[in-house]
């Protein structure tokens, strides 16, 4: 029972910015900036206007698209090379090879990525091609590590041998057989990823790092107003709020699953 509630809860969480991140922006007026900033609620305007005179609750409605398009995009980067690159560092016929790609690697990941994003910022390589690449790079050496660890387990390994013994090439039995069964701790490992990869984008946005001020992105839209908390709250509580419902659920969902895989091993 206390399970099905936290599912219950954690699908709720994720539910509500989730969907409007997807659909808000069709139900979402224009968010222009004819009256006066920093509004209360009023009938014209259910959340008040922000620093800018725009209309709050059509900035929340249409400001999870572009979080959870960088997001999304970040994500499936980092997997997209990594993947690859931890199949073929795990069947490296020279461990010379794979020993200095994964030191290199091994630098990267001790990099702090809000240091990495304040760094590129201020050499002025800003922007969301730029967000969606470093956070991918950043990403890059822990799901090389995943993928390569799901292709050394020693079920992956008795299938390599077999299949060496059959004649197959080394690029079907690396990238086809082993990389299809990884695939289970690399989903795993995405769920669990996505999170951190939502902070750091949220964390970016915050910043100044990511999108342009005038954006409607929530993050932006807590630092833009976050000056007027207490004359204009809502502004500033509503995306707030959104982003910890996102990262929750997102988070909460993730425990679920692997504790649901445990006990299914166990």
């Amino acid at each position: 029972m206390t399970r099905l509630l936290a599912a219950a809860s954690a699908a709720v969480l994720l539910a509500v910015p989730a969907l409007m991140a997807l659909f808000g922006g069709f139900v979402a007026g224009p968010a222009d900036s004819k009256s006066p900033p920093l509004m209360p609620p009023d009938t014209g305007h259910p959340l008040g206007t922000d620093a800018l005179g725009r209309d709050v609750l059509d900035l929340v409605l249409t400001g999870g698209a572009s979080i959870a398009a960088l997001t999304g995009l970040s994500l499936l980067l980092s997997y997209l090379a990594g993947v690859p690159l931890g199949l073929l560092v795990a069947g490296a016929r020279s461990r010379w090879v794979s020993g200095g790609l994964l030191r290199v690697l091994d630098f990267v990941l001790a990099l702090p990525g809000l240091l990495v994003l304040l760094v590129l910022a201020a050499v002025d390589w800003r922007g969301a091609p730029a967000l969606v690449l470093a956070i991918a790079v950043l990403q890059l050496p822990a799901v090389v590590r995943i993928a390569r660890s799901a292709a050394l387990a020693p079920g992956c390994r008795a299938t390599v041998e077999a299949l060496t013994m059959q004649g197959e090439s080394w690029w079907r039995i690396h990238l086809g057989h082993v990389g299809r069964a990884a695939l289970g701790p690399v989903a795993t490992d995405a769920g669990t990823r996505l999170g951190l990869v939502l902070y750091l984008v949220a964390s970016a946005n915050f910043l100044g790092l990511g999108l342009p001020p005038a954006s409607s992105d929530w993050a932006v839209l807590v630092e833009r107003n976050k000056e007027a908390l207490f004359l204009q709250p809502f502004a500033v509580l509503v995306p707030a709020g959104l982003l910890v419902a996102l990262c929750m659920g997102v988070n909460l969902l993730a425990d679920q699953f692997l504790t649901g895989r445990g006990e299914v091993r166990s």
